[in-house]
């Protein structure tokens, strides 16, 4: 054979039987059959055998079914982030005339998806208070063809009766999807509680720290499978195997990383409780937060992200002046890391609530608690007097 035949077809030289602790990382958007009749074009690898790149590799399928495992799905596709997730779920479920229920608190990005992509389709997505529990029924339409739910939702942590509001939906027929990032598809156990879609953003606590981007939608009945699947194979949602391994090397240390990081965060949060440029905590497992005794209900642990409302002595300026002088905590989006966090959100809008620019979302890291509360003490003090008289001063 040509040198250049044997460099573009090397057969393997190195000796087998290596093993090791972690998943190898597997590149490839070509997959070869060994026989013309054994070609397919499914999504199934793990029943058909591999067909393409494009549904994922070993290393991609490894993630998906352990966060199926941890998560008590049937099924999980491994999707290239968060919004990537929202999309998924959406358009499976939903068609022109569809009707949606969605949380006033729910994350931004699913917000947005609804007034723009979805709105341009002709479907329908209604905002609803997050704490109406059962009372959803009365919002179900006869074209109601999904219901989400967010707990805790979005920046303002309201804990919903996530229970009620599936016995409530699936009463008319419709299924549930929840964002279940905040527990990592752990501290909330989605499919006991009723829900029939479960979603993460990977991106967050399973990957750790802040390097990568991935997100899951996990089903548990051979009817989701299917149409979930049917429309994943249609989107073309690849996911990068280095992510995967990323995400994988993350999942062994997700149960260490999360009890620190509750520990952590509610020595924090109480710390702040504390303090007199504090208006409220909205931390699910204190009772300031919305919802509270339905974290205590249902969930098996807190993690690293909630928010603070300053007094309304203070104005947004001073607001913002007090994230720009923190120091540890960095400003910047998303949660889950390593590092802590913490950002303003000046136009958040909550029916019937005004914060004013005064709530700032935390998320605690991995430092030490001591110099993360050292941090916040000095950018407090520098704040100086509250505003007089509707004018900022100090």
């Amino acid at each position: 054979m040509h040198w250049h035949s044997r460099l573009v077809q090397p057969q393997s030289l190195a000796p087998t039987g290596f093993k090791s602790l972690t998943t190898p990382v597997h590149r490839a958007s070509t997959v070869v059959f060994d026989r013309q009749v054994d070609v397919n074009d499914g999504w199934r690898q793990a029943q058909t055998g591999y067909s393409y790149g494009l549904y994922g590799t070993p290393t991609a399928l490894e993630l998906g079914a352990r966060i199926a495992q941890i998560e008590g799905a049937l099924h999980s596709f491994v999707v290239p982030g968060g919004q990537a997730a929202f999309a998924l779920i959406y358009l499976s479920h939903c068609q022109t005339g569809s009707h949606t229920l969605l949380p006033h608190t729910a994350y931004g990005p699913n917000k947005a998806m609804a007034q723009g992509l979805l709105k341009g389709l002709g479907i329908e997505v209604e905002g609803y208070d997050p704490l109406i529990g059962a009372g959803i029924a009365a919002l179900i339409r006869p074209n109601t063809s999904l219901v989400w739910v967010e707990s805790p939702g979005s920046v303002t942590m309201e804990v919903q009766d996530v229970p009620a509001i599936c016995a409530a939906t699936h009463a008319r027929g419709v299924p549930v999807a929840l964002d279940n990032t905040y527990a990592a598809g752990v501290l909330f156990d989605a499919f006991a509680h009723g829900v029939d879609i479960s979603m993460q953003a990977l991106t967050k606590y399973v990957g750790g720290h802040s390097d990568l981007l991935l997100g899951t939608v996990s089903v548990n009945s051979e009817a989701g499978c299917e149409r979930v699947g049917a429309i994943y194979k249609q989107l073309g949602l690849a996911v990068s195997p280095d992510d995967c391994s990323l995400a994988l090397r993350g999942l062994q240390t997700l149960g260490v990383r999360l009890a620190h990081l509750e520990t952590a965060t509610l020595d924090v949060a109480r710390w702040l409780t504390e303090q007199p440029e504090i208006a409220t905590v909205l931390h699910p497992a204190l009772s300031s937060c919305p919802g509270h005794a339905l974290w205590q209900r249902d969930f098996t642990g807190s993690a690293s992200v909630f928010s603070v409302l300053f007094n309304d002595t203070y104005s947004a300026q001073q607001v913002e002046a007090f994230v720009d002088g923190l120091q540890l905590f960095k400003i910047g989006m998303s949660w889950g890391g390593v590092t802590s966090l913490a950002l303003v959100y000046p136009e958040l809008v909550r029916p019937g609530a005004d914060h004013a620019g005064r709530l700032v979302r935390i998320n605690v890291g991995l430092e030490d608690v001591g110099d993360l509360k050292a941090d916040l003490a000095q950018s407090l003090q520098a704040l100086g007097h509250p505003r007089a008289e509707g004018r900022p001063h100090g």
